[in-house]
Parts: structure tokens; C-alpha cells; sequence
């Protein structure tokens, strides 16, 4: 017929057939109900695709011809615009497939056992018939609902849970997300659905994890809770201004708690143990950093700025370091090695570079240096030689 001028009846009769057999088939699946509506789909989607194969091969040499020289789509790809256009697309048909599909996504949601491989068979039908198939008449709908579902259940959970409770909860779901794709979803929807996941399970509700009463961050730094800080931050490095919120509030906190140290009086009557106190608390977010946000440097300059902060607003700070250098080197450390003697002055050398009043910490330290000098009071010259 191609050969003898009948090209254009020849594909229009095909065409014609074609859209005439699919009304029965978009029939048929039609009166499926449940999951057999799926199962009746994929049956007919196979059936479908092996006979618009072996058409293929029957008219292979007018597509050759006939369609390269119309421009017409070829016969196979023919066959797939067709079962879009007769069957995906039918409303009554397009509407239940998104409704049976939703709720099977659901159901395992909640813990239920779906039909993985029908699912899969599915979305990978949507993908064989195009990708803005798979992104328009399934993905598109997948992610709202998700994103419904997630800021629901985030605010169930955040209201009911403690800061470390909800942070599991969010881990695991942002995990399925992920095995879900692996699963039965095309893997260009992982980005896609995760940053739908992120969006209403942490950045949503990161300010509310964050200041939570008992359980938010103060109160997890206050108790040297490093595995969930580390979940803190794992999670809120996932998004935007996430480890800035966390840098920020951790960042108050330590200038509070530095604030109310150098205010009061009765911390400032004695120098060693003033700055023994700071000490121990900058080793204590020192840890947390290190134990648990990844020893981040963007973390050490908000302890660092912190530090500098408050500590500048005792006037007494130099003095009091210098004080606590000169009793070390001339006392030790009871029951310390000369080592640890020396870890201890590096350690406080940390917040000498606190310090605006450099000029006034070297005042004292002169004064302090050649006292312990002319008594021949210290416990290690090397030590003496160090901090010069």
C-alpha cells in the first residue's frame, strides 16, 4: 500500500484501529474495582505493548518511509500516544489510578504491606509512555499529597513529642522516602520528594524544635546529649538557614551562661576558680562540637565569638588569667603530670586570645613572672618558657 501510494490510508486505518480496540480495553479496566483495577491495567498494558510491537515490525517499512517523510510519529510511538490519549487520560480512569495509587502509598505509610511490584509495573508503564507522562499524571500529585501528609503529621508529632522523639521519627521518614523511590518510583522523584519531606518535616518546624521547653537545644547541650545534637545537625544541615538557626541559639546560650559567670560576684571573688569555670565550660561545647556537629568550623567561630563576647565584659579577665598562669606554675595541678600542667596553660592561652586587653593581661603576667622568678617558685621551666 506504501508503495503504491496509500501511505496515509494505510496509518490512518492503523490509527483507526487502534483508538477503536482501546475504547474496549479503557472500557474493561474501567469496571475493575480496587487493586484489580490495577492488575486489570497492567494486564492490558502488556497485551497492549506486544501488539503494537509486532504492528511495528509488520509495518516496518512504512515507517522507513512513509512516516519519515510525513513526519509522523512512528508506529510504536504511535501505539504509546495512544494508550495515553485512550486510556491514562480517560477522566474516570486517570482519577481512580491517582486515588488506588495515593492510597496504596498511604496505607504502607502506615505501616501496611502494599504490592510493591504492581506499584512499580505502574509508575514504570507512566515512564515507558514519556517522562512528563510520569512528572504530570503521577508525580505531580504524589508530592502534594506528600507534603499534606508530612505537615499534618509533623505537627501531630511535634505536639506530642520531645525534641529527640520527633527527630527520630523525622530520620525515619526521610529514610522511606528514599526506599520508597528504590522501591516502585522512578529515581529522578528522590530529590523531588526529599526536599518536599525537608521542607515540612524540619524547616517548618525547626524554630519549635529548637526552643522546645526541656528537650530543645540549650537543654540538650546542657546535658551533653551528643547523639541527639548529632541528629540536630544532620538534620538541620539538610536545609536552608538549618545549622545558622543552630549557630544562633547555641551562640545566646553560651553568651547567657557567660554573662551571668562574669556578673557574679561570688564567682569573681576567687581568680583560679573563676577561670577554672570558664575553662571547663568551653571544654564542654568544645566536645559538643567535636562529639557532635562534626568538629564544624563555622560552629568553633560562634563558640570563639561567644567567648569573646562576654568574657571582655569582666574588666578584671586579664588579671584573673594571669592569676590562674601564676598559681599553676607555681602550685601544679594536684596530682597532674607536668604534661598535663602544660595542656592545661594551652587551654587557657585559648582564652587569653579572647582577650581586647592584651596590654593589660602582659601587665600582670610581667608583675607575676618576676615574682615566681625571684622566688625560684615554679613547677617547670620548660612550662615558663612556653608561655613566652
Amino acid at each position: 500500500m506504501v508503495l503504491h501510494k496509500f501511505g496515509d490510508k494505510l496509518y490512518n486505518g492503523v490509527a483507526g484501529a487502534l483508538r477503536s480496540h482501546l475504547a474496549g480495553v479503557a472500557a474493561r479496566i474501567e469496571a475493575a474495582q480496587g487493586l484489580p483495577f490495577l492488575k486489570e491495567l497492567k494486564s492490558c498494558w502488556d497485551d497492549h505493548n506486544k501488539s503494537t510491537q509486532m504492528i511495528r515490525d509488520i509495518l516496518m517499512y512504512m515507517d522507513r518511509t512513509y512516516v519519515t517523510q510525513q513526519h509522523k510519529a512512528p508506529v510504536f510511538q504511535l501505539g504509546l500516544d495512544l494508550w495515553r490519549e485512550q486510556v491514562v487520560r480517560q477522566p474516570q480512569i486517570h482519577q481512580r489510578l491517582l486515588a488506588i495509587l495515593g492510597d496504596m502509598v498511604s496505607r504502607e505509610r502506615a505501616g501496611e504491606i502494599v504490592d510493591r511490584a504492581l506499584l512499580r509495573a505502574t509508575t514504570q508503564m507512566l515512564m515507558d509512555l514519556g517522562k512528563p507522562t510520569y512528572e504530570e499524571d503521577f508525580e505531580r500529585h504524589f508530592l502534594a499529597t506528600a507534603a499534606d501528609f508530612y505537615a499534618k503529621e509533623a505537627q501531630e508529632v511535634i505536639a506530642s513529642s520531645n525534641a529527640p522523639e520527633y527527630m527520630l521519627k523525622a530520620e525515619r521518614r526521610l529514610a522511606e522516602e528514599v526506599e520508597r523511590v528504590k522501591n516502585y518510583l522512578d529515581e529522578s522523584t528522590e530529590p523531588k520528594i526529599t526536599r518536599v519531606a525537608e521542607h515540612e518535616l524540619i524547616t517548618v518546624q525547626m524554630k519549635a524544635l529548637v526552643e522546645m521547653e526541656g528537650s530543645g537545644l540549650v537543654p540538650l547541650l546542657m546535658d551533653d546529649k551528643y547523639e541527639d545534637l548529632g541528629r540536630m545537625y544532620s538534620l538541620f544541615r539538610r536545609v536552608d538557614d538549618g545549622l545558622a538557626l543552630l549557630r544562633s541559639v547555641m551562640g545566646s546560650h553560651i553568651k547567657e551562661e557567660g554573662r551571668a559567670l562574669v556578673n557574679d560576684p561570688e564567682k569573681t571573688k576567687d581568680s583560679v576558680e573563676y577561670v577554672s569555670v570558664l575553662l571547663a565550660m568551653r571544654d564542654k561545647y568544645e566536645a559538643s562540637i567535636s562529639r557532635a556537629f562534626a568538629d564544624d568550623k563555622s560552629f568553633r567561630n560562634t563558640l570563639n565569638q561567644s567567648f569573646e563576647a562576654f568574657i571582655n565584659q569582666q574588666q578584671r579577665s586579664p588579671e584573673f588569667i594571669s592569676l590562674f598562669i601564676d598559681d599553676r606554675l607555681r602550685k601544679g595541678l594536684k596530682g597532674a603530670s607536668e604534661g598535663e600542667v602544660e595542656a592545661t596553660l594551652d587551654k587557657v592561652m585559648a582564652l587569653f586570645r579572647y582577650l581586647q586587653e592584651k596590654d593589660v593581661f602582659e601587665k600582670y603576667y610581667k608583675q607575676h613572672l618576676a615574682k615566681r622568678l625571684l622566688s625560684g617558685r615554679t613547677v617547670s621551666d620548660d612550662a615558663e618558657r612556653n608561655m613566652l
